[in-house]
């Protein structure tokens, strides 16, 4: 809205100073400062109002290390998330970007069946909160309008530019561009990166490759979703690791938006997607203001109201940016806690049919509660696998140039 406000005041009454909400970077340093404002100082009483309504986490036995002290702990913090990203988004983005208004979409719904899976939990004493068919549902639902937007919406385009080409001695042509509908994405470490769905899912005939790609955004969405669901399982740690996410991430974006930079890179450009700079700043600053509460020992947890959002957000982002085929080496640590799960469940199953008794391939999952099985202080894990993290985001960013 400022951003708005600003532009207009900047091209009626050319103030001093007013045209430097043009600029990205001030936008999203003002978004990343102004989240973090939001969760440091309005945390305090947002945790004294979730106390007050008795609003507190309801503990398994499981047999962990210091497990029974976190009973109580307030719960449903994923609210403070949410605003630090919701109000800097609207004050400095461009709220008419289409990037921008499905990313102010997809906080709010998952966020909203998180709150209600907190809900339940919470104020109906019920510890399985809502039935996982639900979840799956309003997954499957936003997939649905984020595959749709992606595939026909017309500000969704990339730009395609044609090398300059020598007219005569001494005279060059301008170099030209042309923003084209298509679904080209990025795959990481191949000198020949781009992959088109409409080519890849042409086989079956035009009808069908909206259909497919919708699936694709649909499994994306649900699966980092519950990858960033499972790993909040300890302090600090899905914030943590989502905040380096998320930083990474804007990296991309300030480069895919910014024809220089992507053209030196040799990046596709994405017109549009450099406003999503700012709605990264406020994720980054939202993530980290919350770990201002909820490092160890935890004041606050984010639950499914903080965590199922922001995996949906992190997977929206990627497929606005054209890298979610970037997605499990960015997002490792979710992969691998969800094929944590993935892998006990499987082979306990396997076992118990086999033998007639139920093995395990780990003391306990997901990866996290392993560990903690092996009594390593939880503090210790969580900066383990935020170190963790930042190699994988390190690894994520080479790609630009190793190919």
């Amino acid at each position: 809205m400022l951003y708005h406000l600003f532009d207009y005041i900047d091209q009626t009454f050319d103030l001093p100073g007013a045209g430097v909400f043009k600029y990205i970077s001030f936008r999203a340093g003002m978004a990343a400062l102004v989240s973090l404002l939001i969760t440091i100082t309005l945390g305090k009483t947002i945790i004294d109002w979730i106390r007050k309504k008795s609003i507190g986490e309801t503990v398994r036995e499981l047999g962990l290390q210091g497990q029974l002290e976190k009973k109580g702990t307030p719960t449903m913090g994923g609210i403070m998330i949410m605003a630090a990203i919701v109000i800097p988004t609207l004050l400095f983005a461009d709220i008419y970007n289409v990037y921008i208004i499905l990313l102010l979409v997809t906080t709010l719904w998952l966020g909203g069946i998180g709150f209600l899976d907190d809900y339940i939990k919470v104020f109906r004493k019920n510890k399985e909160g809502l039935a996982g068919k639900f979840k799956i549902v309003g997954q499957v639902s936003i997939g649905i309008i984020v595959g749709i937007t992606l595939y026909f919406h017309e500000d969704v385009v990339i730009r395609e530019f044609q090398e300059s080409v020598s007219i005569e001695e001494g005279v060059v042509a301008t170099p030209s561009f042309e923003d084209v509908k298509s679904m080209k994405t990025t795959i990481p470490f191949l000198k020949n990166n781009e992959l088109n769905y409409d080519v890849v899912f042409g086989f079956l005939g035009d009808n069908f490759t909206p259909i497919l790609y919708i699936i694709l955004v649909i499994f994306v969405v649900t699966a980092v979703s519950n990858g960033a669901n499972i790993t909040d399982g300890i302090d600090g740690l899905a914030a943590g690791t989502s905040a380096i996410i998320g930083l990474t991430i804007a990296i991309y974006a300030y480069i895919s938006g910014n024809v220089t930079f992507s053209q030196y890179l040799n990046v596709m450009f994405i017109p549009y997607s450099g406003e999503l700079v700012i709605f990264c700043s406020a994720f980054v600053g939202a993530c980290v203001g919350f770990l201002w509460y909820n490092s160890y020992p935890a004041q606050v947890f984010m639950g499914d109201t903080g965590s199922l959002m922001i995996g949906g957000v992190i997977a929206v982002l990627s497929l606005t940016l054209r890298k979610e085929l970037l997605l499990p080496v960015l997002c490792g640590i979710f992969l691998i806690e969800l094929l944590s799960v993935i892998i006990q469940v499987s082979y306990f199953k396997y076992t118990k049919k086999k033998f007639g008794e139920g093995r395990r391939v780990f003391l306990m999952s997901p990866l996290h509660h392993h560990y903690q099985k092996m009594n390593i202080p939880e503090a210790k894990i969580t900066v383990r696998f935020w170190i963790l993290g930042i190699l994988f985001a390190i690894m994520a960013l080479a790609t630009l140039k190793l190919r």
